[in-house]
C-alpha cells in the first residue's frame, strides 16, 4: 500500500487521496473493535471537520476534528448518508463539501452499518486465502482450513459473486463499497484478484426472499443516485462508477470454485448500464451461460449478431440497443419504457430502428428469442475485447 500511495502521489495527488480513505476505513473494520464512537472520532479527523451518527431512536454522536465530543444539537450538515435502521451519518464542513467528501461518507456508512449490525459481517480478506478457497488444485484439507481463517464455515454452502469496476476504479474497492450498501444478514469476505473483486457470501435467507442479484442491483441504484454519475444513454440511470457484477450459484464452500467460475461467466454478460443490466446472475441466464463457452470468433460470425454489432458501432446505435435489451427482458413496451425512463413512444422508435437495421419483427415472438440471443452473443464479444 505504501509503495502505491507513493507512485500515486507523484502522478496523482487527488487519487492517492483517495486510496488513503479507503485504507484508513479498510482499517478500521479489519481491527474488529469499532464502535460509534471510534468511527465517528475516527472519520471527523480525516475529514479535518465534525463529523456525526445519529442511529435510529438514539442520539446523535459528534466529533470535532481535534477528537473533542461534541454536544447540543446537530450542525447543519455539509452532506449525509441516511442508513436506513442505522440512523444516518454526515459530515459538518463549513461550506461546501470537499471534493473527497462523498468517498468519505460511502465508507463511513459502510462502517456504520457493519458497527449497528445491520449490515452482512463484512471483512476485506487475504487474497492468497480466497484464492486457495477457490482453486480446485488444492487439497479439501487446504480448502478447509482457509475457510475457517477467513471466518466461513466449510460445512455451510456459499456463493461467489465477481464485481469488475470501470476503467479507473479498483475492483476490490468497488466490490466492498457494494457489499457495504447490503443489509442481508450474513458473512462477506472480499478481496482483489488481478482486475476483478471477488466476494465469498455466506448468508442466511432474507425475510422478503429477494436474491442476492436482486439485493445488489438496489444496492447499485442506490449508490447511484449517491454519485450521481454520467449515463450510458439519455434517459437510464448508469450503474455506479460503471460497476458490472456476476453472481454464481450455491455451491458446497469446498466446491467454492464452481460458483467463481459461474460469476466469471455471468460477469461477461453484464453491461455497465441501468442496474438491471450491470448486475447478471448465472442462475437466471440458464442455457444461455453456454454461450460464454463459444469462441468470440463463432459468435460474430452469426449473422444476427453481426447486424447487432454494426448497429451498435452506428451512431444513436446505442440507445437503440438498449432498448432492444429492455424490450426483451421485460417483454413489454411500456415496462422497458418505465425501465429506462422514457416515453414508450421514444422506446417504440428506437426498436423501429433496430427492426429497420435487422431484419426482425420483434413482436413475433420467434423473432424476439433471436434477438435476444443476438444481443447476448454481442455482449460476449464485447467483454472479450474488454
Amino acid at each position: 500500500m505504501k509503495g502505491l500511495l507513493l507512485r500515486l502521489s507523484a502522478l496523482d495527488p487527488d487519487a492517492a487521496a483517495a486510496v488513503r480513505v479507503i485504507a484508513h476505513y479498510e482499517a478500521l473494520l479489519a481491527g474488529g473493535t469499532l464502535d460509534a464512537a471510534a468511527l465517528v472520532r475516527s472519520t471527523a479527523g480525516l475529514a479535518e471537520c465534525p463529523a456525526g451518527w445519529q442511529p435510529s431512536g438514539g442520539d446523535p454522536v459528534r466529533f470535532a476534528a481535534d477528537g473533542g465530543e461534541l454536544s447540543g444539537p446537530p450542525g447543519r450538515p455539509s452532506s449525509a448518508v441516511k442508513l436506513g435502521a442505522a440512523g444516518r451519518v454526515w459530515l459538518e464542513r463549513p461550506g461546501t463539501a470537499g471534493p473527497l467528501d462523498e468517498l468519505l461518507l460511502e465508507w463511513m456508512a459502510i462502517a456504520a452499518r457493519v458497527v449497528a449490525g445491520g449490515a452482512a459481517a463484512w471483512q476485506v480478506a487475504d487474497p492468497a486465502l480466497v484464492e486457495l478457497v477457490l482453486s480446485d488444485r488444492e487439497a479439501v484439507a487446504d480448502r478447509a482450513r482457509a475457510l475457517r481463517l477467513l471466518g466461513l464455515a466449510p460445512e455451510r454452502p456459499l456463493r461467489v459473486v465477481a464485481v469488475a469496476g470501470g476503467p479507473e476504479a479498483d475492483a476490490g474497492s468497488e466490490a466492498a463499497a457494494l457489499f457495504g450498501c447490503l443489509t442481508v444478514p450474513g458473512i462477506v469476505r472480499v478481496a482483489r484478484l488481478g482486475s476483478v473483486g471477488a466476494v465469498l457470501l455466506q448468508q442466511r435467507e432474507t425475510a422478503d426472499g429477494a436474491s442476492p442479484a436482486e439485493q445488489l442491483r438496489a444496492a447499485l441504484g442506490v449508490r447511484s443516485r449517491r454519485s450521481g454519475g454520467p449515463r450510458p444513454h439519455r434517459g437510464a440511470p448508469a450503474a455506479a462508477h460503471g460497476t458490472r457484477v456476476g453472481v454464481g450459484g450455491p455451491v458446497d464452500a469446498l466446491a467454492a470454485g464452481e460458483s467463481w467460475q459461474q460469476a466469471r461467466a455471468a460477469l461477461r454478460f453484464a453491461v455497465a448500464g441501468t442496474p438491471a443490466e450491470a448486475v447478471a446472475d448465472h442462475e437466471a441466464l440458464g442455457t444461455v451461460a453456454l454461450l460464454a463457452d463459444l469462441p468470440a470468433e463463432r459468435l460474430r460470425a452469426r449473422p444476427d449478431v453481426r447486424a447487432l454489432e454494426l448497429l451498435a458501432a452506428r451512431e444513436e446505435g446505442a440507445p437503440a440497443v438498449a432498448a432492444l435489451a429492455a424490450f426483451c427482458r421485460t417483454g413489454s413496451l411500456r415496462q422497458a419504457a418505465a425501465e429506462l425512463h422514457l416515453h414508450h413512444s421514444s422506446v417504440a422508435s428506437r426498436l423501429a430502428r433496430v427492426e429497420e437495421e435487422t431484419g426482425w419483427r420483434l413482436r413475433d415472438p420467434q423473432d424476439r428469442f433471436r434477438a435476444q440471443l443476438a444481443w447476448y452473443a454481442w455482449r460476449l464479444i464485447c467483454s472479450a475485447a474488454d
